[in-house]
């Protein structure tokens, strides 16, 4: 839980570190909004054939690995004197994501009954939603005030932790051997439903989440200190959303999925249309940090359920589509940034998710049909 807490942040940090890291850097916003589509595409590339190639060796050493990787390119972000040798830290950190949520995913799962396993991704998913109510703003906070490289630097120091924890405590195991390993109910067509639709609902998420800051300053018209207070109150929701999400995952597992997409696309949409009206961009500012947890929380359930071989490869396609939308929301946010203004990224935003919720509806009722033929 530490090292989805940690990973989680060093993913998102730089989103509240935008302006900081330009002026220390002296490159573009944008420019800066390119290390969270980097962070993303590099995942979105490895995170197969990186699983693929560690598919035989015992988990405890992967992730000891993983989180040795974590540690040494904090550090390097920290002391970066330019911004391709920050890109180059973020690049080696996203490596080691790319196989961590696959890895682990399978991992904790296994210590558990398959019927409580949607509580056990619950528990790891409020950990990494603890990033955005507690990493994030934490650390956009001290950011301002000892410099960016301070809060990067504390990652390192936190994934050392873990490294030890788990270099000490965990078993060692063979990774087909593990209670996980398979899924419970594998599903080719709901595999790729479910895959299709958590790439395009975290285009429309990062597509306004990566300037979430400029949009709360430029049309909302909020502080400083409002700013860092609405990333808090944003991360509120997102855990009390993936905390209320975890107690019915294993009741409801597909309908969670669906809900999760539906206000996502409501909070997006809404902030496009009221974003300038203060009230109504904190009520669908909730909503939407409500979503954004539970979407890839839901994603990573269903996988282990509907995988069709192993569950390792099958998390780390889908962490492999996830952060593919990411990158892309981020690309597309700065291109909407720079050909008409940030409140129309949420607008992009919006209609991204809504087309995951149309895959999913799509998908249930190919699926209706098919059973009744």
């Amino acid at each position: 839980m530490l090292a989805a807490f940690t990973f989680n942040t060093a993913e998102n940090l730089p989103v509240g570190l935008l302006q900081l890291i330009s002026d220390s850097l002296r490159v573009a916003v944008s420019a800066v909004g390119l290390l969270v589509t980097g962070y993303g595409v590099t995942v979105a590339l490895t995170s197969v054939p990186i699983a693929h190639a560690v598919r035989a060796v015992p988990r405890r050493h992967v992730l000891t690995a993983l989180l040795a990787a974590l540690v040494v390119s904090s550090l390097v972000a920290a002391l970066a004197t330019s911004y391709w040798q920050l890109l180059g830290a973020r690049l080696l950190t996203a490596l080691a994501q790319a196989l961590f949520w696959a890895v682990m995913g399978p991992v904790a799962v296994g210590l558990f009954p398959p019927e409580v396993r949607g509580r056990v991704i619950g528990a790891l998913s409020v950990a990494g939603s603890l990033a955005l109510v507690l990493g994030v703003p934490a650390g956009t906070w001290l950011g301002r005030q000892n410099g960016w490289q301070t809060p990067v630097a504390l990652l390192a120091v936190l994934g050392s932790v873990s490294l030890v924890t788990i270099a000490l405590l965990l078993p060692t195991s063979r990774p087909e051997e593990e209670p996980a390993a398979y899924g419970t109910d594998p599903d080719h067509r709901r595999f790729a439903t479910v895959l299709a639709a958590g790439t395009l609902s975290a285009t429309g998420a990062f597509t306004g989440f990566t300037y979430l800051a400029k949009f709360l300053d430029d049309v909302s018209g909020f502080s400083a200190g409002g700013v860092t207070m609405l990333f808090v109150a944003f991360g509120a929701a997102c855990l009390a959303g993936v905390s209320a999400t975890g107690v019915l995952l294993d009741r409801f597992p597909r309908a969670a999925l669906s809900a999760a997409v539906a206000t996502q696309a409501v909070g997006m949409l809404g902030l496009y249309v009221a974003g300038s009206e203060p009230v109504a961009t904190v009520l669908f500012l909730m909503l939407m940090g409500g979503a954004l947890g539970p979407v890839f929380m839901t994603t990573q359930n269903e996988m282990l359920r509907c995988a069709p071989g192993r569950t390792d490869i099958a998390l780390a396609a889908n962490s492999g589509a996830y952060n593919a939308g990411i990158a892309a929301g981020a690309a597309l946010g700065g291109l909407v940034l720079t050909l008409v203004d940030v409140r129309a990224a949420f607008l992009a935003g919006g209609l991204s998710t809504s087309a995951a919720g149309a895959v999913l509806l799509c998908g249930a009722h190919v699926m209706r049909q098919t059973h009744r033929a």
